[in-house]
């Protein structure tokens, strides 16, 4: 996949994103957790030491001040808690991690064939639900550090002391597939290859059934990070259904991309607003997916990301927390004039991917 692209304006560009969420007062919550993902993927592509800093800082304040309790939302700051062990190698970071990892596994509510239900709170906010939202926060956290468990350096002294986690390594990828599975079963339209932002598993249906723009975002990226992510992905089953969901995901995507180069909140409806999160995040998927034939929808959205971001930084026209809606009405009216650490994050993540691809091909 060769795009076309000044590669010191997109190292600019996300240096400005990048200050700027810094410069965001976020909570250890799935926003900050989304935002701080994003700076990772900038230093792993980028090598700015100065975004380990701001993370390990900020990170150290924070559990100074007391963290939260556990919920599938807040487990999304466990993305960044891998990067600050491996780069620090101070492993309260990993404990803290696996205080997570023990929550999803041991507490978080469950339905059905052991499938994670989306909880927002320590309360049981969503009964026997299914959100896409959930591949991010959790399903996600957990395939990663499976295989980080999995695939341990021995040679390496953080992996080293890590190590007695090890034995827990093929339980935590069986379950990060197995929430794959079942959230591609229950939210992807077999017909259109869209995926559906919610489940109600109670009643048996999608609720208000739109085919919301971000929920696709969640699927479609987190999907192409399992194939990246996991070695000898082929031996595992249940990575066969992933790389089928996302292969018949983005060919439907890529037919409803605006001339603009984005995608739509309700991605099917020609009516619906451009909303940059959801764009950034389906963008990334192709370039990790890394289908030739998708590098000219990714060389638009190249286009129509970077015309969204602000000279300090803030990414544009990002809609607001999104709950399963009750109807298009409610979809269409969530606002998008506000900075968003999704926004952000997900910005970091396609820029960071675009720069990777190019190193891989160089």
């Amino acid at each position: 996949m060769r795009l076309e692209y000044d590669r010191q304006q997109i190292i600019d560009v996300m240096d400005r994103i990048v200050r700027k969420t810094e410069t965001m007062d976020l909570t250890w919550d799935w926003p900050c957790g989304v935002a701080y993902y994003g700076l990772c993927e900038a230093y792993h592509a980028t090598g700015d030491q100065k975004i380990i800093d701001f993370l390990k800082n900020w990170v150290d304040e924070y559990i100074a001040l007391g963290l939260p309790s556990w919920n599938v939302n807040t487990c999304a700051m466990g993305h960044c808690l891998i990067t600050l062990y491996e780069e620090t190698g101070d492993k309260k970071y990993w404990e803290i991690l696996m205080e997570k990892i023990d929550y999803l596994e041991n507490d978080a509510l469950r339905f059905g064939d052991h499938v994670l239900q989306h909880t927002v709170s320590s309360n049981n906010d969503f009964p026997e639900q299914c959100w896409a939202d959930t591949l991010f926060m959790a399903a996600f956290l957990l395939l990663r550090v499976g295989s980080k468990l999995k695939y341990l350096n021995p040679d390496d002294p953080k992996d080293q002391a890590i190590a007695g986690d090890a034995g827990r390594a093929d339980a935590l990828i069986d379950d990060a597939l197995n929430q794959y599975y079942w959230h591609i079963q229950y939210l992807q339209d077999p017909e259109t290859g869209f995926w559906y932002h919610g489940y109600n598993n109670i009643l048996k249906n999608h609720m208000s059934g739109f085919f919301w723009g971000r929920a696709n975002a969640w699927a479609a990226y987190t999907m192409s990070r399992v194939l990246r992510g996991l070695k000898e992905w082929y031996l595992y089953p249940k990575c066969m259904d992933v790389q089928c969901s996302l292969r018949d995901q983005l060919a439907a995507l890529k037919l409803v991309q605006t001339e603009n180069g984005l995608w739509r909140t309700i991605v099917n409806d020609p009516e619906a607003y451009e909303e940059v999160s959801a764009s950034a995040g389906i963008a990334a998927a192709m370039v990790e997916n890394n289908n030739p034939l998708h590098t000219k929808y990714v060389q638009r959205a190249l286009g129509g990301i970077l015309a969204n971001v602000t000279p300090d930084g803030r990414v544009l026209n990002v809609s607001g927390g999104t709950a399963v809606m009750k109807d298009r009405e409610g979809y269409l009216g969530v606002p998008k004039a506000w900075i968003q650490g999704w926004g952000q994050g997900l910005a970091l993540a396609f820029l960071s991917a675009v720069l990777r691809q190019e190193q891989k091909e160089d």
